[in-house]
């Protein structure tokens, strides 16, 4: 009997290690593979749009993205709506059956799908009642008036506006066009959404990649900003004298780099300082102060503010990435000194935002920031607080620093350079009555036979004793209304001066 009872014994156990062992082999290790089967998809999909997703919410409460109720003939039970359509869609992106997720919703998924561990307690109290699974809401750093200011100020010009608070890395806009609405990858039946799709990526201005943080462009003079930190980092002052001509040699060749407009700066002096320079956007100047510097200093200046290193045209994408973001962001691009051995030349044009030199609004909204911010260069954040479905905070994001850029003696120093630009330079049309404006205007080529791009990087209040508040970088494709005839200064500062304005006052 007790032999009997022994091996009766042995079976039940070696039956429950097969069990377990079954159990173990489906959750752990093919999990995947039977999640991905393409016979589960569709019951995958019925569950996921069985959870009543979170919502995407600005700062001052505005629903960028929520899920309602879907048709009561649909097998899916809520779908995604964006109220605001293309205004924020590169910010909540879009969530799609077909198609997938993109930008906060894809970032923030385990959030807004209640499927993140701060989110157990939530999603527990749901199904202990029998409610529907409910996401998280997540708030963004965006101000709703602000980002509408910025459309009307570009005013149907193709480009992007970025606005960033200095001292936390706070996004307070981010609005780039030609944008897409969400809703059109995100409801409608599956043919509708299919060809919303076909039509969006074979549309030649790529309008699912942000201009603002996606997308990269020749900096043109408003890269001085940085060549400038340099300077000042290595011992050059504001009143540093340098030779004045108006056409530069380039080293080790016949060819020559030539103010805009073949211009004399300084009235025709056989000198001029750096101050003077960076006021009047002065080529040839910018260009000595980049050869005097040499490659090493530069690109070490540059990956400060968050440029990484290249060698074009063997390396032209990063290696690593270097600022963290919760949208999809390319970071800016500096030549490696590497590149400078055979290229040497080049470094002239690379002082002046030209050659490889490659960043995006927001990247240069971030430089300016970093001057504003005593030198300090914050990492954007445009995500605050999770909040679960009964609004207790489940999540907090914090600000944090990327690095210092710059001294704090060269931030002020570079302020007051940038504060001449506005007041008595190219950058006169961002002028603030009863505001101090510190900027820095921007004009970079764009191929052969196309008009230039232009641009405005600048942050305000400046000076007087009262810290900055906004941060902004403008650019404006193909000189806008403008055309061939369009600067920096024209174009980008006045759409930069209706934002800060708008913020400010």
């Amino acid at each position: 009997m007790e032999r009997r009872i022994r091996r009766l014994g042995i079976a039940l156990v070696v039956l429950f290690v097969i069990l377990f062992g079954q159990l173990a082999y489906v959750q752990v290790f093919a999990a995947d593979d039977i999640k991905n089967h393409p016979a589960n998809f569709s019951r995958q999909l019925i569950a996921e749009y069985n959870v009543q997703r979170g919502k995407i919410l600005t700062a001052d409460g505005l629903v960028l993205a929520e899920s309602v109720p879907g048709d009561p003939n649909s097998r899916y039970r809520f779908e995604r709506r964006y109220p605001e359509g293309d205004l924020y869609g590169y910010i909540t992106g879009y969530y799609s059956r077909i198609y997938g997720r993109s930008a906060l919703e894809q970032s923030m998924n385990p959030y807004l799908s209640g499927e993140a561990p701060e989110l157990a307690i939530s999603t527990f109290g749901d199904l202990f009642l029998g409610r529907p699974k409910r996401g998280a809401n997540v708030l963004v750093t965006i101000d709703s008036d602000l980002q509408q200011v910025a459309r009307d100020a570009m005013a149907g010009n193709q480009g992007a506006v970025v606005a960033i608070e200095p001292s936390t890395g706070d996004i307070l806009a981010l609005y780039a066009t030609p944008g897409f609405d969400p809703n059109d990858l995100s409801n409608g039946t599956d043919e509708q959404i299919r060809q919303a799709w076909t039509s969006l990526n074979a549309d030649p201005e790529n309008p699912l990649l942000a201009l603002s943080n996606q997308e990269l462009f020749l900096p043109g003079s408003s890269f001085k900003i940085v060549t400038a930190s340099a300077a000042l980092e290595n011992g050059f002052g504001p009143d540093s004298v340098w030779p004045n001509p108006h056409r530069l040699t380039l080293p080790l060749t016949n060819e020559q780099l030539q103010n805009f407009g073949d211009e004399h700066c300084n009235g025709g002096a056989s000198t001029i300082t750096m101050a003077e320079a960076f006021e009047e956007s002065c080529n040839v100047t910018f260009a000595e102060i980049g050869l005097e510097l040499g490659p090493e200093r530069m690109a070490d200046q540059a990956r400060r503010y968050g440029l990484c290193a290249t060698n074009p045209p063997e390396q032209t994408s990063c290696e690593e990435q270097l600022i963290r973001f919760e949208l999809p962001f390319q970071n800016g691009r500096f030549p490696d000194p590497a590149y400078f051995e055979q290229n040497d030349p080049l470094l002239a044009f690379s002082a002046i935002g030209l050659d490889n030199d490659l960043v995006n609004p927001l990247s240069m909204a971030l430089t300016a920031s970093a001057v504003a911010n005593q030198g300090v260069m914050m990492e954007p954040r445009i995500v605050t607080q999770v909040r679960d479905s009964q609004g207790r905070v489940a999540r907090e994001f914090a600000p944090s620093e990327f690095g210092r850029a710059i001294s704090g003696r060269s931030a002020a120093d570079l302020t007051r350079m940038m504060i001449s630009v506005v007041n008595e330079g190219t950058g006169f049309r961002a002028q603030i009555p009863g505001i101090q404006v510190a900027g820095k205007t921007g004009t970079a080529t764009n191929g052969e036979g196309q008009a230039p791009n232009a641009w405005f990087t600048a942050f305000a209040p400046a000076g007087g004793g009262r810290p900055p508040r906004i941060a902004v970088s403008v650019i404006v494709l193909d000189g806008g209304s403008l055309g061939s005839e369009a600067t920096g200064g024209q174009v980008a500062a006045p759409i930069a001066r209706a934002v800060m304005e708008a913020y400010l006052r």
